[in-house]
């Protein structure tokens, strides 16, 4: 077995595990959600946001002010799961097309 058939070898198992992977993730999301939906949770996170701003915090326990900060937090997650998106980069896309040109 040469050097070259190993390297062509690593990358096919390289290639195929890392399809896999993405295929086992792809099934736990949930369904590609429509816009109208995305757009009215959206909607409502950010009047949320808006009461918890216009609130007078002054008179609150610890605890509440921390359950309101958890709140917020947990509403920041869920509006960046809202556009997740994969990007690649330049330089990604220019290493993948010269992986690719050097095993084939």
């Amino acid at each position: 077995m040469t050097i070259k058939n190993l390297f062509k070898i690593a990358a096919v198992t390289l290639f195929i595990s890392l399809a896999v992977s993405s295929q086992s993730i792809a099934a736990t999301k949930s369904p590609v959600s429509d816009s109208t939906t995305d757009a009215r949770i959206l909607s409502e996170i950010v009047t949320r946001v808006n009461e918890i701003q216009n609130m007078d915090k002054s008179n609150l326990s610890m605890s509440e002010k921390k359950a309101l900060k958890k709140e917020l937090t947990a509403m920041k997650q869920k509006a960046d799961g809202l556009n997740s998106r994969v990007y690649l980069s330049v330089g990604a896309i220019i290493i993948i097309i010269l992986l690719l040109i050097l095993i084939l």
